[in-house]
């Protein structure tokens, strides 16, 4: 495994492995609730050692993992199909359209990803409890690791999340914190909680190893791809970590010379919860007023990652869009009637976005672009059973 050190995305210091936990300690004083995090840490790596052990025909993806092996949990995460969608891309115009589908995870999300790492590093540090703020997918996950791993998860929850969601995390046999206000209301107390009580906090881009987790869904796709880079990559968008990670990967990739070049990132937000849309649109930066959408799990009034997030989507040539929530729901009907995919309304955005792109002509028809879907359908029925209404 090659050494890394973790870099302030914004004033870029630098740091030893264990000199820091969470944020930048410089730029973390500038951070008050109610805005962005500050001092976001990204991990380095000797590149240039990467670039020498790392081989195509036997790719070692360890080399560009920030925790030891030795440290991972036996629980199975990733793996999932890279697939062609022929049917959904003539039906959208397109002739080159895949689907990676993490809706196939254990837990049912993308969030399997990250609550892996954080239950390696907890092992590497001697933690027993991990505590996290959710809608419902990153608690169901970390619920779902720890309770293999015989750990704590204290998760705290907003009380109107999906019930199916709830279900997994009482089920996998985690602590419930209902909190009765929004997802930035659980993000609030579950860092006022680690503060006081301890435990290693597995909180979005608070914590720099949740980027690493969901950087792998990245690896996968490159080696899925024969190492060919799609031309754009889109992906659903709350609080920005899942495309920080995506991005990663490619980043990683590029520096260490086993690619030549980095997607485009296209970001979709719904319409009400579309603060970072916003922030790249306009090149100011205001929390999303009312974020109430049937997309729950990118519903977001201050985004976290906002800041990397502009910078991904700027920095590869991408562009970010916003889509309604019955834009939403035809989504996940198209990706279910011609691709056989069933995903969250979140995840499904995603489809919507490429058909506002196909009408837009945003994108030509012949590029080769990769949905990210990012959690299945089951998760949220309730959404999905708005259908039902047009058979009664």
């Amino acid at each position: 495994m090659p050494s890394f050190i973790y870099r302030c995305t914004e004033c870029k210091k630098c740091f030893e492995r264990d000199e820091v936990r969470y944020l930048c300690p410089i730029c973390e004083k500038k951070y008050n609730f109610g805005m962005p995090l500050r001092g976001v840490l990204e991990v380095i790596f000797d590149y240039d050692f990467i670039s020498s052990r790392f081989d195509r025909n036997n790719p070692d993806w360890t080399l560009f993992s920030a925790v030891e092996p030795k440290f991972f949990p036996k629980f199975i995460v990733g793996n999932t199909p890279l697939i062609q969608v022929p049917r959904l891309g003539k039906y959208l115009g397109y002739h080159d359209i895949w689907v990676k589908n993490d809706g196939l995870c254990i837990s049912g999300s993308l969030k399997d990803r990250a609550s892996f790492l954080m239950v390696a590093e907890s092992n590497r540090i001697g933690e027993n409890t991990l505590v996290t703020a959710s809608t419902g997918n990153a608690a169901s996950a970390l619920a779902a690791v720890a309770a293999y791993s015989g750990k704590k998860a204290i998760i705290f929850v907003p009380k109107n999340a999906p019930s199916a969601k709830l279900v997994q995390i009482i089920q996998y046999g985690a602590e419930i914190k209902l909190v009765d206000g929004s997802y930035d209301d659980a993000f609030k107390l579950s860092l006022e909680y680690t503060k006081l009580h301890g435990g290693l906090n597995r909180n979005t881009a608070y914590h720099p190893l949740t980027i690493e987790g969901k950087k792998t869904v990245g690896l996968e796709i490159i080696e899925q791809s024969n190492f060919q880079v799609p031309d754009a990559i889109i992906v659903p968008v709350g609080d920005g970590v899942i495309i920080n990670g995506v991005y990663k990967a490619f980043f990683d990739l590029k520096l260490a010379k086993i690619i030549s070049r980095i997607p485009k990132f296209i970001c979709v937000q719904a319409e009400n919860s579309d603060a970072i849309h916003n922030y790249i649109s306009n090149n100011i930066y205001q929390n999303a007023k009312n974020p109430q959408t049937i997309a729950d799990s990118i519903s977001v009034s201050i985004p976290s990652n906002a800041h990397m997030a502009k910078y991904i989507v700027q920095s590869t040539n991408g562009f970010s869009l916003t889509v309604t929530d019955d834009e939403i729901l035809l989504g996940q009907n198209l990706l279910a009637k011609y691709a056989g995919i069933f995903a969250e309304p979140a995840a499904a955005s995603v489809v919507a976005g490429l058909q506002k792109i196909s009408d837009q002509k945003l994108l030509s028809p012949k590029s080769q672009i990769v949905l990210l879907i990012t959690g299945n359908g089951l998760k949220d029925i309730n959404a999905a059973m708005k259908k039902l209404k047009q058979f009664n």
